[in-house]
């Protein structure tokens, strides 16, 4: 089936990359996939701290829960634990490939745009200057990019 294992990754990790991380999670419940979620930010700025309340009330419009997740740290280490590294933005995806023990595991990282091609943006924006809005366009972002993801692995497994 492809990557089993996957981490999604933004600058913080309290708004972007804990709410892929809920999507992506939901979404493989949903298809009974054998996929293992985690999330991190490039920065520790917000270690140890639960998702942004917005991030969490956008999420349970959904019918998605992410009050559980706590943010952590990117590291080194991320590349040798996970399959796939999904970054948020450019400037994210460039952060953690200098990271990367060599250029061979730097590969892991991609965009997570890429899994939503047809979608005019590249880079997921931060909503954490923004208001609900922000947020619901991040969401739909994050559901493109996951649901196919999702189609992609189950196409090649």
């Amino acid at each position: 089936m492809g990557p089993k294992k996957i981490l999604l990754v933004c600058l913080g990790n309290i708004c972007r990359s804990p709410m892929a991380e809920g999507v992506l999670r939901a979404k493989a419940m949903e298809r009974r996939l054998p996929i293992t979620t985690d999330s991190a930010g490039t920065s520790s700025y917000h270690a140890g701290e639960a998702p942004d309340h917005r991030a969490q009330a956008a999420m349970r419009r959904h019918g998605i829960d992410i009050s559980d997740l706590r943010a952590r740290p990117f590291t080194a280490q991320d590349f040798e634990r996970f399959d796939l590294l999904l970054a948020m933005d450019a400037d994210n995806l460039r952060d953690m490939r200098k990271q990367a023990p060599n250029a061979a595991l730097a590969q892991k990282a991609q965009l997570i745009m890429d899994h939503a091609p047809l979608h005019p943006e590249r880079s997921v924006p931060d909503p954490y200057y923004g208001g609900d809005l922000d947020f619901e366009h991040v969401y739909g972002m994050l559901d493109e990019a996951c649901e196919n993801l999702l189609n992609e692995l189950s196409a090649h497994g």
